[in-house]
């Protein structure tokens, strides 16, 4: 419609003699892949916050042309699953332009993932308003953040009351803009819940238009098992009426590994029988975690860190926790498939520090443990699984992006460089549209995902010969090679391949059901 009244004016001014009035910019001559469409060579208009145009040859005239000839020219790629809020109601306006995804063509990203997000919404997505950003961002409201708020760290069931108390904040949340209820039921304390809590708790997200979006209870084989866990995510869904994302969809440690086909196949049936289901993948084969996530087994973390550290000093108990750490490393993979990413061991693979302080595996996770709750990156998964997820078409890309973890500099460019280019799992339109498109329709980002005349003009202009991931495990803060040109809100993040400064990022409600917030 805006297209057509576009036209409508320019003809207008043809009539009357005059040139139309030209637009502010025009990518000229790039691979334009629109997100719904089949690539063409082409042109992208730009005036204001909007694309006014797309098509084979514009004629327009612009305050500024920029030359995209061999270039791919694509939505602004979507992150629905990553824990960069701190960095974006960071005071430091440098970390606030979010240069790790603007330098990989990535202009919108979800926070409050694995059950952290505040149920404080409106205060965390009415702080672009103070403090600018460089990317777009919409923020769950977290299902761990609100038992915590209510529960503690106690591993018991809620009273009547606290279940009344979390639902409200949880509507309250979503009234104030939140996306959905998200969960982490992998880590304490959301894991001391019960499917039943979690249930009654999506409902109130469910009736105001949310999605629910959930780490699931086990990627592995640590409690429940991956299928179980995945068919507790389908059944919550179900049960509360509502949209099911899973994050990161994985098959995690030795004992799954090759699970994947299956994996697929119970939500292929479940997406036949009417249900709205999809989910992220990363393209790496490390996780990133803590290490007490990795390998401390959960009845031990109830209560929380002080009360951790007292059960290892405890001698009654040291039997059962090296037992069931040392069962934990081995679905792991071993001390060699630990890497710490964060504090004084950085760097160093926990087979490496067991070594350097003459210690078994367990004696040095414990050690370390003392010291702090490091970062890792767990060493856990097959290519032949992370293949056969990422060719589904309801699986869309996602980060993950978390401290020390190359995902956060290099989730996007490295799946084109190596899934799209070298290993041909996936083509460059699936690439994009995985990337752009089937998010934005998933999550209902109006005006977001999809180059056309109307939408909101986020942007990327890369090279498809050098567009690539530098980061790597060891060095995980590089950025990403091979993009020229980002926009966000139609103003230029990136320009030429460098940072410009803008901090044209918006904050996105979500809007909830009418009638649902009174």
């Amino acid at each position: 419609m805006i297209a057509s009244r576009f036209a409508t004016i320019a003809g207008a001014a043809l009539l009357l003699g005059a040139a139309p009035a030209p637009v502010d910019l025009l990518i000229r001559g790039g691979t334009v892949y629109t997100g719904s469409d089949a690539p063409f060579t082409g042109d992208v208009a730009v005036r204001g916050d909007r694309i006014v145009a797309v098509g084979r040859h514009l004629a327009m005239t612009a305050k500024r042309t920029i030359d995209a000839k061999g270039m791919v020219v694509a939505p602004g790629f979507i992150d629905p699953h990553t824990h960069m809020g701190d960095d974006l109601a960071s005071d430091d306006p440098a970390k606030r332009l979010i240069p790790a995804f603007l330098m990989q063509g990535v202009t919108t990203a979800f926070i409050g993932n694995d059950g952290g997000g505040s149920a404080e919404v409106a205060k965390v997505l009415g702080s672009a308003a103070t403090k600018p950003v460089g990317i777009n961002y919409a923020t769950y409201v977290g299902f761990g953040a609100v038992r915590e708020a209510v529960i503690g760290e106690a591993r018991r069931d809620p009273t009547a009351d606290e279940m009344a108390r979390m639902k409200r904040l949880v509507a309250g949340a979503m009234c104030q803009g939140a996306m959905g209820l998200s969960t982490g039921l992998y880590y304490a304390p959301q894991s001391f819940s019960k499917t039943p809590e979690v249930v009654e708790l999506a409902r109130e997200a469910a009736v105001r238009g949310g999605t629910y979006d959930s780490h699931i209870r086990d990627e592995s084989s640590y409690t429940v098992g991956l299928k179980a866990a995945i068919a507790e995510a389908l059944q919550i869904g179900r049960e509360a009426k509502m949209p099911v994302h899973i994050s990161h969809i994985k098959a995690l440690g030795v004992d799954v590994q090759g699970q994947a086909p299956a994996i697929v196949a119970m939500v292929d049936a479940a997406r036949k029988a009417g249900q709205d289901v999809t989910a992220d993948q990363y393209p790496w084969s490390a996780s990133g975690t803590s290490l007490v996530a990795s390998l401390v087994p959960l009845w031990a973390q109830d209560g929380g860190r002080r009360a951790l550290l007292k059960r290892f000093d405890d001698a009654s108990l040291a039997s059962k926790m090296r037992t069931d750490m040392t069962e934990n490393l081995r679905k792991r993979g071993g001390a060699d498939s630990l890497l710490i990413t964060e504090g004084q061991f950085k760097g160093h693979r926990l087979s490496e520090i067991a070594k350097a302080h003459s210690l078994d595996a367990v004696a040095a996770a414990i050690a370390v443990i003392r010291i702090a709750d490091p970062a890792v990156a767990s060493f856990n998964q097959a290519e032949g699984d992370i293949a056969i997820f990422m060719r589904q078409p309801w699986v869309m890309t996602g980060s993950d992006a978390s401290t020390g973890h190359p995902r956060v500099y290099g989730t996007f460019a490295r799946k084109y460089a190596k899934y799209v280019v070298a290993d041909h799992v996936l083509t460059l339109r699936q690439f994009i549209e995985r990337s752009s498109a089937l998010t934005a329709d998933t999550f209902k980002l109006a005006g977001r995902g999809h180059l056309k005349a109307g939408a909101f003009a986020d942007v990327v202009v890369f090279d498809p010969k050098t567009y690539a991931a530098r980061a790597t495990y060891e060095q995980p803060t590089l950025t990403a090679a091979g993009v020229r040109t980002v926009l966000v809100n139609g103003r230029l993040a990136v320009d030429a391949g460098t940072m410009t400064g803008a901090a044209a990022g918006r904050a996105l409600p979500h809007r909830p059901t009418a009638g649902s917030c009174r």
